[in-house]
């Protein structure tokens, strides 16, 4: 008689839903993971825009015409390569979303806001007044405010 090595179908199927209850315990925590690790990459892009505006003022006496690439044709926005687009806008006039480079900004405060396409994550808002705050629901942060349902960064 010959020994005949092998798994049956019933180990294979045992090994099989062991794998997928830990891919349906990893897959989610991975994610979870990934969104903290893209905001901490757009608060550190925030932080770094918040000390370029700082040394601009220093150096100008105000905020008006930066430009996050040197020139004054800039939008005054970065988009990260985690799906967060960076703003920079005037401060004082945040109805219109005034750039700091346009001519018609007071450039005497800014306000920093990072969205992202991901509705899971938070949209992110810093202001030259000390405001540091985050909200899911990116309809609810304006250009001053994070709305209902913020929290603190």
């Amino acid at each position: 008689m010959m020994k005949q090595n092998g798994f049956t179908l019933l180990e294979l199927m045992v090994v099989v839903v062991i794998v997928a209850i830990f891919a349906a315990i990893a897959i989610p925590s991975y994610q979870s993971y990934m969104r903290r690790n893209n905001e901490g990459q757009a608060i550190q892009e925030m932080q770094r825009i918040s000390v370029l505006l700082e040394r601009h003022k220093a150096r100008n006496f105000t905020y008006k015409l930066f430009s996050l690439d040197g020139t004054n044709q800039s939008t005054n926005t970065v988009t990260l390569q985690n799906g967060y687009t960076v703003q920079v806008v005037d401060g004082s006039s945040t109805s219109n979303a005034v750039p700091l480079n346009n001519d018609n900004s007071p450039g005497q405060t800014w306000a920093i806001r990072a969205q992202t396409t991901d509705p899971q994550n938070f949209t992110l808002l810093l202001t030259s007044q000390g405001l540091r705050c985050k909200n899911q629901a990116a309809s609810n942060v304006t250009f001053n405010t994070c709305g209902t349902g913020t929290q603190g960064w």
